[in-house]
């Protein structure tokens, strides 16, 4: 299959981190051909609710320009723990799609009651909004955010483990499990689970993971239907995507 990482910040250092965690996850696996798509418009770092609402705008840029460049995939993992865009992607590219936030929330309520440790306090409500969309809130226990954003930690390993090892602990009592979120904090909880009294799951894995194993309902949306709208202001390649017939 081919899998397809888009990330919708525009770092092309979270993109190389997507990719280089989903090969050490994949080795082995030569049925799985990856690659790594990075946002062209937006947020360095996706951090607040601006940052969030154009990185939906963005993936969808980012996907119909690979797709004009003559590009596909099988599969498209959206590298954001928040999913901006998730939906949109699902229904006009007709593919299988996760965000890392989804991916990752399903697998943690599959033991019970969970809470997510990230970067960056403004996602705080952003997480709970979307675990209420998901159906998945009554599990959420807490979200405990670090002053850091998910750039800031990526950008000193050393420091963020030692910052996340003690909120990962005390995010672990009460729940069954715990989520290690953000795209710049993928591989971090493999320095960290030992840590900690319950699972710790790493968001990358779990979208990686989610993709690239059996079949899962819910990721796909129907197309919208109707006549197109008229589109103004779009990058070419974009509108030429949302216009195509069918």
């Amino acid at each position: 299959m081919r899998l397809a990482i888009l990330n919708p910040n525009t770092s092309a250092a979270v993109s190389a981190r997507l990719l280089a965690h989903a090969q050490a996850l994949l080795a082995g696996r030569g049925d799985v051909e990856l690659t790594a798509l990075t946002a062209t418009l937006g947020a360095s770092y996706i951090a607040s609710e601006a940052g969030y609402a154009i990185a939906g705008h963005a993936a969808l840029d980012a996907w119909a320009r690979h797709v004009a460049a003559g590009g596909g995939a099988d599969a498209v993992l959206l590298g954001c723990f928040g999913d901006p865009g998730v939906w949109a992607l699902r229904e006009t590219t007709g593919l299988p799609v996760v965000g890392l936030a989804e991916a990752a929330m399903r697998q943690a309520a599959l033991h019970g009651r969970y809470a997510i440790v990230t970067g960056g306090a403004a996602w705080v409500p952003m997480l709970q909004r979307l675990a209420a969309s998901l159906g998945l809130a009554d599990g959420l226990a807490a979200v405990h955010a670090v002053a850091p954003s998910g750039a800031q930690l990526a950008a000193d390993p050393a420091g963020a483990i030692a910052l996340l090892r003690d909120v990962c602990v005390r995010a672990a009592h009460g729940v069954d499990a715990v989520i290690l979120g953000g795209a710049g904090l993928a591989g971090y909880a493999q320095a960290l689970a030992a840590d900690l009294p319950v699972p710790l799951i790493d968001s990358a894995s779990a979208g990686i993971e989610w993709l690239t194993g059996p079949p899962r309902p819910g990721l796909l949306a129907a197309p919208a239907g109707g006549a197109a709208p008229a589109w103004q202001g779009l990058a070419p390649a974009l509108q030429q995507w949302l216009d195509r017939p069918g």
